[in-house]
């Protein structure tokens, strides 16, 4: 039997939107032409696809695998269609790029007015994110991420080690001293990446750990899930913590504090999925990247 490709744009669409309404709102149908639609679907099938419910629609066991497989075909449908349309000679068309907060928001978003100035046809989208958006679902095109990959179907670039290193404001270190060694970190207050959701990257709160006395357990006085809120509050003078130094670079007046303690570097990575390795669009904005990278810009 041959599946209708009108009933699985259909079906991809409520399964998506959770409601024959809503759905029929994104494809500019009748709820009630919707709702025909799936039953055909359901009854060439001979399964139901969706248990209904009064608070709207849920899966069942067979339309989960059909949402599946519908979701990938329909992002391979998408990317294919990106490339085709991508000009032979100007790259154009949408790049949607995903990064940490910290990296996406300090450096570079501000660097982004120089690529669309080279390259005014591409349209940007940035979704600034510490958690990983799912490139190979075409969550999002490209992303900058600060460790490895763990998908195997993604090519990886590495751009630069990031190094890390403690800073204080001049605020906070004149009311509370400089400390001359690592173990004196017992004293002051901490700023630490917060436990409830995964770290952008490994070992990020090792500053807990540096020079502490054996046994003596270093509480942060606030944990932040993002480097930019940490970078924030150390700015306002609340404490020291440990900061990628392009972040720092940002706010000339913070100091480095014990300049000879460092973290384990941030490596960063380039990474898209190997269905758009020929995208002009990608190679571009890598190049601009590495460009932007060896210029040192990002220290």
């Amino acid at each position: 039997m041959a599946m209708d490709w009108d009933k699985l744009r259909v079906f991809h669409a409520v399964a998506e939107a959770g409601s024959f309404t809503h759905a029929g709102e994104s494809l500019n149908l009748s709820q009630s032409a919707v709702s025909r639609q799936i039953s055909a679907l359901e009854e060439s099938l001979s399964v139901p696809l969706f248990h209904r419910h009064a608070r709207g629609l849920i899966l069942t066991e067979q339309g989960e695998l059909l949402f599946r497989t519908a979701r990938e075909v329909f992002a391979k449908l998408a990317m294919s269609e990106s490339l085709i349309s991508e000009s032979k000679d100007r790259p154009k068309g949408p790049l949607k790029i995903t990064t940490t907060v910290a990296f996406g928001s300090i450096w570079l978003t501000p660097r982004i007015r120089e690529f669309l100035d080279l390259y005014p046809e591409i349209q940007v989208s940035l979704v600034v994110d510490d958690s990983e958006l799912d490139l190979s679902m075409r969550e999002a095109d490209v992303a900058i991420r600060m460790s490895p990959p763990r998908q195997p179907d993604l090519i990886q670039r590495h751009l630069v080690s990031v190094q890390i290193h403690i800073y204080g404001s001049p605020d906070y270190l004149k009311k509370h001293g400089h400390p001359q060694r690592a173990e004196e970190l017992d004293e002051h207050r901490l700023i630490a990446y917060g436990e409830d959701s995964r770290p952008p990257v490994p070992g990020v709160n090792w500053l807990l750990e540096a020079g502490a006395k054996p046994g003596r357990d270093r509480r942060p006085i606030l944990s932040v899930n993002n480097t930019y809120g940490i970078l924030r509050a150390v700015n306002s003078g609340l404490g020291l913590a440990a900061l990628p130094d392009f972040v720092a670079a940002e706010y000339s007046d913070l100091i480095r504090v014990l300049p000879e303690v460092s973290g384990p570097p941030n490596e960063a990575y380039f990474v898209y999925p190997e269905e758009l390795r020929s995208s002009k669009r990608i190679s571009v904005f890598r190049d601009f990247l590495l460009r932007k990278v060896a210029e040192g810009r990002l220290s």
